[in-house]
């Protein structure tokens, strides 16, 4: 690619991941398609967390503003003993954590998010977006894209394009680039953990039983040896997203489905009453398999790029999935910009850069999940080392993770 204008950048998804990269290519001066396989773009979806570094993108991006009215700036991370509610650990958000790093710790519903970055989209003359449409075929020898839509099957224009595959954890980019796996690009599959989710009003009666708990200005852990709970404010106050998370088998296929209540029943043996009565009364919960994405290969030299899930789909215990979906678009991008002349080192470099920090985000989430499902000797000696930390040193761990920046890293 020469420059800007003589490469087309075509996006297959029209998500967090797919929006944000379109703004951050149409930013740098490029024309792009996106393509979305929904025929009517309905925002959907239950809270999401947005940790300082995906906001300070956003910001840049010209999205934040748009999601602030809708969004709920937390006052802290809580840890909670789930049998006792006894307060373990906190780390301070609100105007604290916005001065530590730079930018705003927000919770939301997924569904204000994607009308910011949808808003923002159409603000953007260089964006086309086309609804009901698909990749239904890429031959990478020299790129050629075939896109499905309700006129059948088209060949996209894909001389001096690049393909980024931001089409989630089922992606048919990763799928479609990479037939039958072998050294390509890896498979998802199922973690063993199911989300149970709920959302409830503030006013409902659940949304009061949380309350009670002292925690409706926080994002909240609940912490149990079988299962852990996440709860926070989202839509302005007005609403509690609640996720509980459960070893559990595999379900259809998908982004949610049916399994039996009675496994988070007996996951929160031994729980609080008061926590014990908000499930009941958040009932009923729907039931999400998670399914991860192995580390393997996120790029093509012939032009193609995944994002997000679609590289890297990780458990939500770190709550960085979207945050990494988002830091892997407005790089990509740049780096494309940057250094237009060999595209596929450029891939190659993006690739290289974007790995260990992924990595190591995905070994957080790991390691979260063990400690906050610890029993026994290892439960009391975690709630020692948390009662023996001060917030400050609590803040100070995250300072890698929430106080990213991309000018902070050296590619030039």
């Amino acid at each position: 690619m020469a420059d800007a204008q003589s490469r087309q950048v075509i996006i297959a998804g029209a998500g967090i991941a797919g929006l944000t990269a379109a703004l951050a290519f149409a930013r740098r001066g490029y024309p792009v398609r996106i393509f979305e396989q929904a025929q009517r773009l309905e925002a959907a979806g239950a809270g999401i967390q947005l940790s300082p570094n995906a906001t300070r993108i956003l910001r840049g991006l010209g999205v934040l503003d748009a999601l602030l009215p809708n969004a709920v700036k937390p006052e802290a991370v809580v840890l909670k003993d789930a049998a006792s509610l006894r307060e373990l650990a906190r780390v301070p958000l609100g105007q604290a954590g916005e001065a530590r790093w730079g930018a705003p710790y927000l919770v939301a519903h997924r569904a204000d998010l994607q009308n910011a970055l949808m808003a923002r989209v159409a603000q953007m003359p260089g964006i086309h977006l086309t609804a009901g449409a698909q990749v239904s075929s890429v031959a990478t020898g020299s790129l050629v894209i075939t896109m499905t839509d309700g006129g059948g099957r088209k060949v996209i224009d894909t001389e001096e394009s690049l393909l980024v595959g931001a089409d989630g954890v089922w992606s048919a980019v990763r799928r479609f680039a990479s037939p039958g796996g072998g050294a390509g690009f890896a498979n998802s599959h199922f973690a063993g953990e199911l989300a149970w989710r709920a959302t409830v009003g503030a006013d409902s009666e659940a949304g009061r039983a949380f309350a009670a708990l002292g925690a409706a200005d926080c994002v909240t852990t609940f912490l149990h040896p079988d299962f852990h709970m996440v709860a926070y404010p989202v839509s302005r106050g007005s609403a509690f997203n609640l996720v509980a998370f459960t070893k559990g088998k595999r379900i259809a296929e998908g982004w949610s489905g049916h399994a039996d209540p009675a496994i988070l029943a007996g996951a929160m043996r031994g729980t609080s009453p008061a926590l014990a009565r908000l499930v009941t009364l958040a009932g009923p919960w729907t039931a999400f398999p998670i399914h991860t994405v192995e580390q393997r290969r996120w790029t093509m030299p012939e032009g193609v790029a995944l994002i997000g899930d679609a590289a890297h789909a990780m458990t939500p215990f770190a709550a960085q999935g979207a945050a990494m979906a988002i830091e892997d678009a407005v790089t990509l991008a740049n780096l494309i910009a940057d250094f237009p002349a060999d595209p596929g080192q450029s891939l190659t470099i993006w690739e290289n850069l974007r790995r260990p920090r992924v990595a190591k985000v995905i070994r957080r989430g790991a390691f979260n999940r063990l400690a906050w499902h610890a029993s026994g000797p290892v439960a009391i000696a975690r709630n020692l080392i948390l009662a023996a930390r001060p917030a400050e040193k609590l803040a100070a761990d995250l300072d890698w993770l929430y106080g990213w920046e991309e000018r902070k890293i050296v590619w030039r």
